[in-house]
């Protein structure tokens, strides 16, 4: 049985979608039957695997019709690392909408996930920079949270109150926990991002992974040609990083 990690900040440009992209490529690398769903309106990750942002089908579908299949797509990449991805569209914006008002909201995703969750080892899920109720159903579907953040003063706020609604979440959930907080584009060279870290890992301790990903711009430039940082020439450095990142994940989940 697979296990659900909801990949979740409300504050947005922290590097979500790339950690959701790359964790899940290179757990796929080490053999794991990775499943990723874009739960963002902005169908990022979609965008990640060079996948259209108005396919006919999308996670919308399904959860709008309890009857419907869950939309998976197989993607290969260059090097032959096989993932299979739930893409999204600008539709869901009004699929959350639209869900207000329906019986068990919150509970669509897992209900969802659950049909396919014995196909997996793992299952990542690209949330909405809000604490909406797309957000809300991920955390509703997920064994873990993994929190990326920047090494940034106004990052701490997002973390406490992302913190509440984990907090929130767990009378529906009881078992969701704190996977990791992955400090994200973090460039140790400015005084205030290395004071921020330090302030960060003495706060929240054992929580957050040693692993720590600096800017890259070979990060951003994969992500824009729609292939992981697996699959794109001169990211070596980075692709340690990742395999570091992966060995953690593994480790605590």
């Amino acid at each position: 049985m697979a296990s659900i990690i909801a990949v979740a900040n409300q504050k947005g440009g922290v590097g979500k979608t790339t950690t959701t992209a790359n964790l899940g490529t290179g757990l796929a690398r080490r053999g794991f039957r990775v499943l990723l769903v874009d739960l963002d309106p902005q169908a990022n990750l979609t965008a990640v695997f060079g996948l259209e942002r108005g396919l006919a089908e999308s996670i919308g579908t399904c959860l709008m019709s309890r009857e419907a299949d869950v939309p998976i797509l197989r993607i290969e990449d260059v090097a032959g690392v096989t993932v299979d991805v739930v893409p999204s569209s600008l539709d869901v914006a009004a699929v959350e909408s639209a869900l207000v008002n329906k019986l068990g909201r919150e509970l669509r995703l897992r209900e969802q996930l659950g049909r396919v969750q014995s196909q997996y080892d793992y299952i990542l899920i690209d949330t909405p920079p809000s604490l909406g109720l797309l957000t809300i159903n991920a955390m509703v579907a997920a064994n873990w949270v993994v929190i990326p953040t920047e090494a940034r003063f106004f990052s701490m706020q997002g973390l406490d109150m992302l913190k509440e609604s984990i907090n929130e979440v767990l009378y529906m959930n009881p078992n969701l926990k704190i996977l990791g907080i992955v400090v994200s584009k973090y460039d140790r060279r400015l005084r205030e991002e290395a004071t921020v870290n330090e302030f960060l890992r003495s706060t929240w301790g054992e929580n957050v992974f040693a692993t720590e990903v600096p800017t890259n711009s070979k990060i951003l430039e994969a992500s824009s040609a729609g292939v992981s940082i697996f699959a794109y020439r001169g990211t070596k450095k980075a692709v340690q990083i990742y395999e570091n990142l992966v060995e953690e994940v593994v480790a605590r989940a």
